[in-house]
């Protein structure tokens, strides 16, 4: 009994190991066989933009190619300011924008494992138990019969042959679509790190113009006081007395107006943050954040859209447009179905496991595409279609990169002068003003000399505020659209 038993459990052992060698080799083939897909040949479209960036009266002159790709210089390096790169950390960890676009990676890269899922076959354990009567009509014995069957087993379920490349064409636009979104977490990282930037140089500015109206208002009080005193003593005219007060009104309006600006300034601060901003990482006036940022060289064009990760997610949704095209092509052949199971089975739980009892089933099943009212036409149609989209969306990401560089350029070449300018206009109307306000005490002119001189002052003080603000941030944006630490 115990050799009968040694001998049934030998022989189930061999027969498994045949069974299993010949599983691996007819995998093994079948992997082989489906390495290819039927998808085009992908072939970068060529960038629609000149070679080189525009050149006339408002751009600088070149000094060549920069010695660093802006894609490769990190937010560190270009921010050099202690309060800035702190803030900048601190959104990065919190900002909730970012936090979507990090999620939207995991959940591509899940839905990329699924496909690849689908290339190898699916193995699943089973057992089961059915218990059933049979009338005798249908028992072949002509009585009654209880029927116990017990099975228990691996088996592959619907795995398909991928002779044709569907899946693995599938699994392609997958991967691209994977890749697109990493790209797209890289652009919302660079356009927040300017977006922090711009709002930290905004709240300097307004807080620079508030202290700059608090200080005129303070003057215009003086002046106010002076011209009362004058008035009274009948030195003065009860228009300039007016005109006093006025410049005094005008004041106190533009303190509420950059006190509101302020506060608001600081609220977008909090939200890019993605928390409380501390009050030690706020900046005190733009004045005093003139060297916060370094210049950057523009480089050459073929670098900036090679860098940049809007357009790189571009170029990945080309490619994943261009694989479906694949899957499209495949559906027009036969596909390959293969189901198999081994395992064992039994009427009684005791003799389950048994030589006997072991059971098998291979059940390869194929369907050829013969009349579908022209929906494969009509999908293959729509993902070529699809394809060509893709290219008019990839070229017109790179025109208005090369736009949005330009723009840059253009203010930069000229920001300098106006820069020069209007501190030039600032200092000869603070001269004016002394004299004016001088030939008045004196007696020389009216105050309306005087009125005029102190709005044009602080006028031109409000506008150089304004120039640096436009200076800073244009290197804000130079960084952003020549890819600054993309590749971070």
């Amino acid at each position: 009994m115990k050799r009968q038993i040694i001998s049934a459990g030998t022989q189930m052992c061999k027969e498994k190991q045949r069974l299993g060698l010949r599983s691996v080799i007819v995998v093994s083939a079948l992997l082989a066989l489906s390495g290819c897909t039927m998808a085009p040949t992908y072939s970068r479209p060529d960038a629609p933009v000149p070679q080189a960036w525009p050149s006339g009266p408002a751009y600088k002159e070149s000094t060549g190619e920069a010695s660093k790709p802006v894609a490769d210089i990190p937010w560190q390096e270009f921010f050099v300011d202690g309060q800035l790169r702190k803030l900048i950390a601190l959104a990065l960890e919190n900002n909730r924008d970012l936090r979507v676009a990090a999620l939207n990676i995991e959940r591509s890269q899940a839905q990329y494992q699924i496909r690849r899922a689908d290339l190898v076959p699916h193995v699943d354990a089973n057992a089961a138990g059915t218990f059933q009567r049979l009338s005798q009509d249908f028992s072949g014995t002509g009585v009654p019969v209880n029927v116990h069957q017990y099975t228990v087993g691996l088996g592959v379920s619907s795995y398909e042959l991928d002779l044709f490349g569907r899946v693995r064409s599938l699994k392609d636009q997958a991967l691209e679509q994977y890749l697109a979104t990493e790209q797209a977490r890289r652009s919302v990282q660079i356009s927040l790190v300017s977006q922090v930037a711009g709002t930290w140089l905004s709240l300097a500015a307004d807080r620079e113009r508030l202290q700059l109206a608090k200080e005129t208002l303070t003057s215009q009080q003086s002046s106010l006081q002076l011209t009362k005193s004058r008035y009274e003593a009948g030195v003065s005219s009860a228009l300039d007395l007016n005109q006093a007060q006025t410049s005094v009104d005008t004041a106190r309006v533009d303190i509420a107006r950059y006190t509101t600006l302020v506060a608001q300034d600081a609220n977008a601060l909090n939200l890019v943050a993605g928390s409380p901003v501390p009050a030690d990482l706020l900046p005190p006036s733009l004045t005093e954040t003139l060297t916060a940022l370094k210049d950057v060289s523009p480089g050459l064009p073929s670098d900036v859209l090679l860098g940049r990760p809007d357009i790189l997610q571009a170029e990945n949704l080309l490619k994943g447009a261009n694989a479906n095209i694949g899957a499209a092509r495949a559906a027009f052949f036969p596909r390959i179905t293969l189901v198999s199971s081994v395992g064992f089975g039994s009427e009684d739980l005791g003799g389950l496991f048994t030589s006997d009892s072991f059971v098998w089933k291979f059940a390869p099943q194929i369907s050829l595409p013969i009349f579908d009212g022209g929906s494969n036409r009509a999908n293959l149609k729509v993902s070529e279609v699809d394809r060509d989209i893709a290219v008019a969306q990839y070229e017109k990401a790179i025109q208005t990169a090369f736009r949005e560089v330009a723009d840059a350029l253009a203010q930069r070449g000229t920001i300098d002068d106006q820069l020069a300018a209007q501190q030039s206009l600032t200092d000869a109307t603070f001269e004016s003003y002394k004299l004016s306000q001088a030939r008045y005490e004196k007696g020389v002119d009216s105050y309306l000399n005087v009125l005029d001189s102190q709005r044009s002052l602080y006028g031109a003080q409000q506008n150089l505020i304004s120039a640096r603000l436009t200076r800073l941030n244009n290197l804000v944006t130079l960084y952003k659209v020549l890819g600054g630490g993309a590749n971070e």
